[in-house]
């Protein structure tokens, strides 16, 4: 076992020799060049150009912004119904059962009318008529937006909103807003 390189020191100042480290001899060097870090960029994409998204998922949002507009071309061509609820009759849809067997407005009611109002500009009519229905309008519109943009630049904007949108913590809040909505919608309509 050798000493350590500071009693090493003390030990060959006390013998009257000089101290000497211990050099790695020249064979123990490599002599290879070192690997490069990072590799450079394909001539073909600079490295400095930013991450667009593939053509599938333009195609994607593309058809995300179709649908959205579908949804809201619809509703800006219904009467909204004075009583809060019943539009969807105009799409040919029955009259609400839950309605009909116990009087009382479903979590879904008024959804339509919502819509309607919103595709409008009436945003106040919209949250009276269903406040989860004026956020659902609110939220196709604003994704009819991200997923245009989406799909005529690339943008990947789109899928990182889903991505957020679609975790646990904010599924579980938009179904303690549906369910409060409910809840409004019950206590504003009359017995």
């Amino acid at each position: 076992m050798s000493t350590p390189p500071r009693r090493a020191f003390s030990a060959s100042i006390e013998r009257g020799r000089p101290y000497t480290p211990r050099v790695t001899p020249h064979d123990a060097i490599p002599t290879h060049p070192p690997t490069p870090r990072a590799t450079p960029a394909p001539p073909s994409r600079p490295a400095t150009a930013p991450r667009t998204a593939s053509t599938g998922d333009r195609v994607i949002a593309s058809v995300v912004a179709a649908v959205c507009a579908a949804l809201l071309l619809t509703a800006f061509f219904l009467s909204p119904s004075a009583e809060g609820h019943g539009t969807h009759t105009q799409l040919g849809l029955p009259s609400c059962g839950w309605v009909i067997a116990t009087g009382r407005p479903c979590a879904t009611c008024g959804m339509t009318t919502s819509f309607a109002y919103a595709s409008r500009g009436d945003l106040a009519g919209a949250f009276a008529a269903q406040p989860f229905g004026a956020l659902l309008a609110v939220a196709t519109a604003t994704g009819f937006w991200i997923a245009l943009h989406a799909a005529l630049t690339g943008s990947r904007l789109a899928g990182t909103l889903c991505t957020g949108i679609l975790q646990a913590r904010v599924l579980w809040w938009l179904a303690g807003a549906a369910g409060a909505a409910w809840a409004y919608k019950l206590l504003v309509t009359p017995v």
